[in-house]
């Protein structure tokens, strides 16, 4: 073989090393992209938008409530296996199932549902214009379900649907460890129509 034929095919296995790297750098540490499977988080996510997940904030601050977070619930016995612990950290290849949910209890709070009227934090009704509309269905009491009067416990946060009746939440399955979370969902880059921020509201 040529000496310049083996010159570009090492350049180019070099190349390729390098992007490959760059890639896992970058989705395991900085931000990667997702997609909305399901209409749980209706109307601010839709079904089949993408989204830029980021990992940074993390390193700086705690979730703050109203925050939208990817991450593995509870629930999910996710894959013990060293590829399995690789695929979850790039987001990539694995087959263990991530959810997207709003944070509306932060460690500490005191959350109680109300069938019709709203979610109580501290005994205070949330105002919450993101939703689709106040949850309908009936709070059974616990184990069935987890609708309060209950306390966030340290590390763990009280996540919810912004599709009020049509999100397997911690009303179902309880807190999420903090441990279990992927990132922030940051902004929509797909369609071009829904291209925006995903912003954190403001509560009083």
């Amino acid at each position: 073989m040529p000496e310049k034929i083996k010159h570009i095919i090492k350049e180019t296995v070099e190349t390729i090393v390098i992007v490959l790297l760059l890639v896992i750098f970058i989705r395991a540490t900085i931000c990667e992209p997702r997609w909305i499977p399901s209409s749980s988080m209706e109307p601010t996510l839709q079904i089949k938008d993408n989204l830029i997940v980021e990992k940074v904030s993390r390193y700086f601050t705690k979730p703050h409530r109203g925050d939208v977070l990817v991450f593995y619930p509870p629930q999910e016995k996710l894959n013990p296996t060293l590829w399995g612990k690789f695929t979850r950290l790039i987001g990539f290849f694995g087959t263990d199932e991530a959810y997207i949910k709003r944070i509306i209890g932060l460690p500490g709070d005191k959350i109680k549902i109300v069938s019709n009227v709203g979610v109580y934090v501290n005994g205070k009704l949330l105002k919450e214009p993101y939703i689709k509309e106040v949850f309908k269905g009936y709070c059974l009491p616990e184990p069935e379900m987890h609708c309060g009067p209950l306390t966030v416990p340290k590390d763990s946060y009280y996540m919810m649907g912004d599709n009020r009746n049509d999100s397997t939440d911690s009303r179902y399955w309880g807190y999420l460890p903090e441990n279990r979370i992927v990132g922030r969902a940051f902004v929509i880059f797909w369609p071009i129509t829904r291209m925006g921020l995903i912003q954190t509201p403001k509560y009083n």
